[in-house]
């Protein structure tokens, strides 16, 4: 009887987003929907491999005087099709499909859906990331910030 070893792959194009795995600390600021202006809430974040082909990104929000809420998004890619892809889901019940792009220094998710077309930018350091979440209800002609979303990596 012969027993063969598996030996597990990391998706290559997967594996340069392998930079986003880890603890992150989190913060929601400059929301046009958080009263008072300048209001930040404080949130922590995880970024995990779910196999050798996905990320899995979690979200948790809230304390003090902020509800709680929490999203995921998974991340991953259609080699086929050579292009990442990402579900969002949150605890309203949303679910949501998004293109995405990583260069490395920069990440990006767009929904171009009849509701609304939607897009989070975020520069990507080491330690850091800076994002911000858009939105149009006009089919992408002109767009207003929803929230600037900061990542620092816990630890870092």
């Amino acid at each position: 009887m012969s027993h063969r070893l598996e030996v597990a792959m990391r998706n290559t194009e997967m594996a340069k987003l392998g930079g986003l795995v880890g603890e992150w600390t989190t913060t929601l600021s400059d929301a046009w929907f958080l009263e008072p202006p300048g209001t930040t809430v404080p949130g922590t974040g995880t970024i995990e491999w779910l196999g050798e082909s996905l990320l899995v990104v979690r979200l948790a929000f809230g304390g003090e005087r902020h509800p709680h809420s929490e999203m995921s998004v998974v991340l991953g890619r259609s080699d086929a099709n050579d292009r990442f892809v990402a579900l969002y889901q949150d605890d309203r019940g949303v679910c949501r499909e998004y293109v995405t792009t990583f260069d490395g220094g920069r990440w990006t998710m767009v929904r171009e859906d009849p509701d609304m077309h939607q897009r989070f930018v975020a520069d990507v350091e080491a330690d850091r990331i800076l994002g911000r979440w858009e939105a149009s209800e006009d089919a992408g002609r002109t767009w207003r910030k929803d929230y600037d979303l900061t990542f620092v990596r816990a630890g870092g």
